[in-house]
């Protein structure tokens, strides 16, 4: 986009697979800056583009739109990298937790087991997965 250019609501909504009413919604939830008007309608910009994309991609990343306003807002690098550095945290628990759900399944499409809940290695991984780990025996998978 040429510094010039602008578009209307549903063309920016368009790039990104948006409904229009997302946009509008987004603005006044204070995540974009209200875009210049021309004869009633929207004009949006490069800019709009980039800060649309932030969005969408800090959405993809589990942050809520109140977080990603609190990061777009903030003043400073020290503070938003405070803000940054407590939710990538929060990302890597998260990516642990998949983790570990993605063990117990890959258990699950190989074990023959006919009650998977009863399956010793299933046990063990459910019940480490929650703290458990003395309580599990040391018996082989129903495979």
């Amino acid at each position: 986009m040429k510094s010039g250019d602008w578009m209307q609501i549903g063309e920016l909504a368009d790039r990104f697979g948006l409904a229009p009413h997302v946009l509008r919604h987004w603005e006044a939830m204070g995540l974009l800056t209200p875009a210049t008007r021309v004869n009633g309608r929207r004009r949006y910009t490069g800019d709009h583009v980039v800060r649309v994309l932030t969005i969408i991609r800090a959405k993809a990343a589990g942050m809520s739109l109140e977080q990603i306003r609190e990061v777009l807002a903030v003043s400073g690098q020290v503070e938003r990298q405070a803000l940054l550095r407590r939710h990538h945290a929060e990302l890597e628990r998260r990516l642990r937790e998949i983790a570990a759900s993605k063990a117990l399944i890959e258990h699950l499409m190989r074990c023959t087991a006919d009650d998977f809940t009863q399956c010793p290695d299933y046990r063990r991984m459910a019940e480490g997965a929650a703290g458990l780990h003395d309580l599990v025996g040391k018996d082989g998978c129903a495979i």
